[in-house]
Parts: structure tokens; C-alpha cells; sequence
């Protein structure tokens, strides 16, 4: 059973700055929801509350470890999303042209 799923939400989620940090958090190994709220400055609550599209959707994975959330990025399914992104495609050319001028 293939996993639907709004490609612009799932970028929309990953480009907002916070949620972005926290992703970048991931990108190490796994983390507890605690940390992440530490290092975000923002309540479990609201981490979760962030990572709930990505997590429903199989980017994100969280796990119980002695009764503490502990959440894990799924990388290879986050980076097939930017690499088949319009949107990814386009910011490459932005960049690519903005160099050119710059150069």
C-alpha cells in the first residue's frame, strides 16, 4: 500500500525554521523529544505538534525508550522529496543564477 501524501505540505514543514532545526537535529541519529524542545526553544507539545504531518507520513519515526518519546528522521525518504521537488529544482537554478551574477 503506497503512502499518499501532500508533497508541498511535507516541504512546507521541512523549510519552516524551527522545524527545520529540529530536522537538522535528526540528521545525527535519533533524539529525545526533550532535547529537541530544548534546542528549539519550544514545549514537547509543540515539537510534536510540528513533526505530526511528517510523522503521520512516514519522515519522521518516534519510538517510546523507557517511556521517553525518541524520534528518528526516515533520511533517505526526506531527501527523495527534495530531490523530485519542483520546488528543489527551482531553488538550484535560483542559486545557479544568483552565482552567475555574482561571478
Amino acid at each position: 500500500m503506497e503512502d499518499t501524501f501532500d508533497k508541498e505540505k511535507v516541504i512546507e514543514c521541512m523549510f519552516d525554521p524551527v522545524t527545520s532545526s529540529i530536522l537538522a537535529e535528526l540528521e545525527n541519529g535519533e533524539k529525545e523529544c526533550s532535547f529537541l524542545s530544548e534546542k528549539s526553544s519550544i514545549s514537547e507539545n509543540e515539537v510534536l505538534e510540528r513533526l505530526s504531518y511528517l510523522l503521520d507520513h512516514g519522515f519522521i519515526f518516534k519510538n517510546s525508550n523507557n517511556g521517553k518519546s525518541v524520534f528518528s528522521a526516515n533520511a533517505e525518504k526526506l531527501t527523495q522529496i527534495l530531490e523530485n521537488s519542483d520546488t528543489f529544482d527551482a531553488t538550484i537554478e535560483g542559486l545557479e543564477k544568483m552565482d552567475s551574477y555574482l561571478n
